[in-house]
């Protein structure tokens, strides 16, 4: 089967993705939160940011590669961390984490993933960035640092715009927990997907094995809430100076969306920032992520690098985000579209086709570089 032609883009992808999950896992990982406008801003903010295209340019081939915290990668995108990784595809995190060291790009694993820093730290290789939920107890926050490090990652992201728990609707109505409470309607969504059974199977109920180590599992009502709540802190400016004692590798800060929080992270000595809003999963209310990118840019005024993620669907938003200042740009649902629909065939299917849209639309706007990008903008003040 020839997926460029079956599968030519990320929407096939998805399509075919839940038709293979269960019922609560592609909810989990399709949703936003509230009546998800802020998915829908997202999108529609994306959408606006549009480019001249070029004529007369002759015959090039766009350079794709990025640097970014010492390391030069071929393309300028990675995977970004997504909880509950496991319990979207078994074995999500070991298979992602060989893929992205095999294409060398970014690998983000959560705090909240089925795996563990150690299963998965010797797997990604220098591509590893491990992403850390602020925890209430220093010494737990320590040993988990300490775990980190010693198992090979080798970029901590640390996420701050989950101050608290977000409803998320449709997850709720899907009864979404890890590991699934076998109600009769969980079983019959997991027994209509044998290929996901089978692979649970194999490779055994999916747990948040990393807090889990450090406390008791949620239960009962609350089994459908991250078991990383029971040990949760809530980050302030003290919390960033203690990890950036404490981590002495490239430390990035998640979740941020004001200038001058930005600056505060710089003086505190962050390495990056990362442009995010969650994607439309914590809160509805506020501005599309790409509409706080230029503001974030101009503040950090090329200290340190700046990252973007949130409302991310092909390989033109990827050129969008890079035009309007990021040094790179990041999916999460994606990977795990592609990684549900065929397996490790469709994430290097993905890669495939977010390097070809990129080509594909530099080409049409007469972009021989990523550097070229603004200059082929038609306006990044947009209304």
């Amino acid at each position: 089967m020839d997926l460029d032609v079956t599968h030519p883009a990320l929407s096939d992808l998805r399509r075919k993705a839940k038709s293979r999950m269960p019922h609560f896992a592609f909810e989990y990982l399709d949703s936003g939160t509230g009546t998800e406008k802020g998915v829908t801003r997202n999108r529609e903010r994306m959408d606006a940011v549009q480019f001249m295209p070029a004529i007369l340019r002759g015959d090039f081939t766009p350079d794709l590669r990025r640097t970014t915290l010492g390391v030069e990668h071929s393309v300028p995108f990675g995977v970004a961390p997504v909880g509950m990784a496991g319990l979207l595809w078994p074995d999500a995190e070991r298979i992602l984490a060989r893929a992205a060291a095999d294409h060398r790009i970014p690998y983000g694993q959560s705090t909240v993933a089925a795996a563990t820093p150690e299963d998965t730290g010797g797997l990604a290789g220098e591509m590893g960035w491990f992403q850390h939920y602020p925890v209430r107890d220093p010494e737990i926050r320590r040993d988990m640092l300490r775990r980190i490090k010693e198992a090979g990652w080798r970029v901590l992201v640390v996420t701050v715009d989950v101050p608290g728990e977000s409803r998320r609707e449709r997850q709720r109505r899907a009864h979404v927990s890890m590991p699934p409470v076998m109600t009769p309607k969980i079983i019959a969504s997991i027994a209509a997907r044998p290929a996901w059974a089978l692979g649970i199977a194999k490779h055994g109920q999916p747990t948040m094995k990393f807090p889990n180590s450090y406390g008791p599992q949620a239960k009962g009502k609350d089994a459908f809430v991250h078991a990383g709540r029971l040990i949760r802190g809530f980050p302030d400016d003290a919390y960033i100076k203690a990890i950036r004692e404490e981590w002495d590798g490239p430390l990035i800060v998640k979740g941020v969306a004001e200038p001058q929080d930005a600056t505060r992270l710089i003086e505190m000595g962050v390495d990056a920032i990362w442009v995010s809003n969650h994607s439309g999963r914590q809160f509805e209310g506020g501005p599309a992520a790409i509409d706080c990118l230029p503001p974030v840019i101009e503040a950090v005024g090329g200290r340190v690098p700046v990252y973007y993620c949130s409302g991310v669907q092909g390989g033109l938003d990827i050129l969008r985000a890079l035009a309007l200042g990021a040094d790179f740009v990041f999916l999460g649902k994606a990977w795990y579209f592609a990684l549900a629909a065929f397996g490790r065939k469709g994430v290097d299917h993905l890669v495939h086709i977010l390097k070809s849209d990129m080509i594909s639309n530099m080409t049409q706007i007469g972009a021989a570089s990523i550097d070229d990008l603004p200059g082929r903008l038609i306006s990044s003040k947009r209304p």
